[in-house]
C-alpha cells in the first residue's frame, strides 16, 4: 500500500510544464489529457483498494468480537465447572479462555492498526483528489489561454497592415466591378428606354401616314 502511494504521489507531483512547453504542432493539451486520464485511473484503483481495506478492518473487528465472546463464555464455564468440582472441564475451559483471549488481543491490535492505516490513507487519498482537481483547474486555465491566444492571433491577422493593404486591393477590385456592372445596367436601361421611345414615335408616324 505504501509503495502504491509513493508511486501515485510521484505521478501527481511530476513536472507537467514540460508537456505544456512542447511545440504547438504536437499539441501538448493532448498529452495533458492523457496524463490526467492516467491519474484518474490511479485514483479509481486506489479507491477500490481503500474499500477493500475497510472490508478487512470489518473482518478484524468481527473476529475480535467473536474471540472475546468465546473467552467470556469459557470464563463462565470455568466458574461453572469449579462450582461442580469438575477439574477436567475447568482445565479445558481455562485453556480455551487463554487461547481466545490471546486471539482477541491479537485481533484487537490488528483492528486498531488497520484503523490508523485507513485514517492515514484516507488523508492521502483526499490530498490526491485535491491534486487531481488542481489539474482540472490548470487544464481549464490552459484551454482558456489557448483559446484567447487563437483569438488574438486571428485579430492580429485581420489588423495586420499588410493584410489590410491586401484587403483594400480586394475591396477596390470589387468596387470597380460593381461600378462597371451598375454602369452597364444603367446604359442598357437607357438604350432600352430610348429605343422604346423611338419605336413609339415611329409607330405614331406610320399611323398618321
Amino acid at each position: 500500500m505504501t509503495n502504491i502511494f509513493t508511486r501515485l504521489k510521484d505521478t501527481f507531483v511530476a513536472d507537467i510544464n514540460q508537456l505544456i512547453d512542447q511545440k504547438e504542432e504536437q499539441h501538448p493539451m493532448t498529452h495533458l489529457n492523457q496524463y490526467i486520464r492516467k491519474c484518474e485511473d490511479e485514483v479509481k484503483k486506489l479507491k477500490g483498494l481503500i474499500e477493500k481495506q475497510y472490508q478487512i478492518q470489518r473482518e478484524y473487528k468481527k473476529e475480535w468480537q467473536k474471540a472475546s465472546q468465546m473467552a467470556d463464555k469459557r470464563s463462565q464455564q470455568v466458574a461453572l465447572a469449579e462450582a461442580h468440582d469438575r477439574a477436567d472441564l475447568k482445565e479445558e475451559a481455562q485453556a480455551d479462555v487463554e487461547t481466545y483471549q490471546a486471539r482477541a488481543t491479537q485481533l484487537k491490535e490488528m483492528y486498531e492498526k488497520t484503523t490508523t492505516q485507513i485514517a492515514d490513507i484516507e488523508l492521502k487519498y483526499e490530498t490526491m483528489q485535491h491534486q487531481l482537481k488542481n489539474l482540472y483547474v490548470k487544464r481549464l486555465d490552459l484551454r482558456g489561454r489557448e483559446n484567447l491566444a487563437r483569438v488574438h492571433r486571428g485579430i492580429n491577422q485581420v489588423l495586420n497592415p499588410e493584410q489590410l493593404e491586401r484587403s483594400q486591393v480586394t475591396f477596390n477590385d470589387v468596387e470597380a466591378y460593381i461600378e462597371r456592372l451598375e454602369h452597364k445596367v444603367y446604359h442598357d436601361h437607357r438604350l432600352h428606354t430610348l429605343d422604346a421611345r423611338f419605336a413609339e414615335l415611329e409607330k405614331n408616324d406610320s399611323i398618321s401616314h
